[in-house]
């Protein structure tokens, strides 16, 4: 489900940032593991690269997360990690059925992109997220945004949609790294409480990326606990 798959990116995202020394948290304990694994689920409930605000914004809702302030904090873990040119290779030939490239691109940038992801390619070639500082968690994610160096649509989108109530999150991160730190560890934590799963619901799996042994279940979107 779209859960139980955040879920174990959010627990692989806990190690690194804490080997990169970015923020750190208490992850509460007691959470059990589904007895599905919904594919279609997440699919469809994970937000994707190619998405406009607007659908980021009402996918974190439908889980009940907040649309400004916990989605800019959690994009911002795209400080770090890569991306293959299949998942913004449109971006730079045929934005939105254009046949141009996304106008919201910094022209450098764009020219760089392109170099690594001809048009026609090999879309399994990977950029970095975060250009300037690609290893290290920090503020910086947010300071390409400002630049137009957001590597995916759904990056971009958070500083570059007019009027968005997120420019101002974007503007206050890329300015005060402490405050971004704060922000993340409070949204990881609210993204680990949705519909969890305790007691003697689930299982505890022997295999993250399965259950134990065969279960069916159905296609519900999960909501938020908050």
């Amino acid at each position: 489900m779209m859960v139980d798959k955040a879920l174990h990116v959010l627990v692989a995202s806990l190690f690194f940032v804490i080997w990169q020394e970015g923020p750190s948290w208490k992850v509460p304990l007691g959470r059990r593991d589904s007895l599905i694994a919904n594919r279609s689920g997440a699919d469809s409930s994970i937000p994707a690269a190619s998405e406009s605000l607007d659908v980021l914004k009402s996918k974190f809702a439908a889980v009940g997360l907040d649309t400004s302030s916990d989605l800019v904090a959690l994009s911002g873990a795209h400080t770090f990690g890569r991306a293959k040119c299949s998942s913004f290779n449109l971006r730079l030939y045929n934005f939105s059925g254009s046949d141009n490239p996304d106008p919201t691109l910094n022209t450098t940038y764009l020219a760089a992109l392109q170099q690594l992801c001809p048009q026609g390619g090999n879309g399994s070639v990977v950029a970095n997220l975060d250009p300037t500082t690609s290893n290290a968690f920090d503020r910086n994610y947010f300071s390409n945004l400002q630049t137009n160096e957001g590597l995916l649509r759904s990056d971009q989108e958070l500083f570059s949609t007019t009027g968005a109530d997120t420019i101002d999150v974007v503007n206050n991160f890329s300015s005060n790294q402490t405050a971004f730190f704060e922000s993340f560890a409070v949204s990881m934590i609210r993204m680990g409480n949705i519909s969890p799963l305790t007691g003697t619901d689930g299982e505890v799996r022997l295999n993250c990326r399965k259950v134990n042994g065969v279960s069916t279940g159905s296609n519900d979107l999960l909501v938020s606990s908050i």
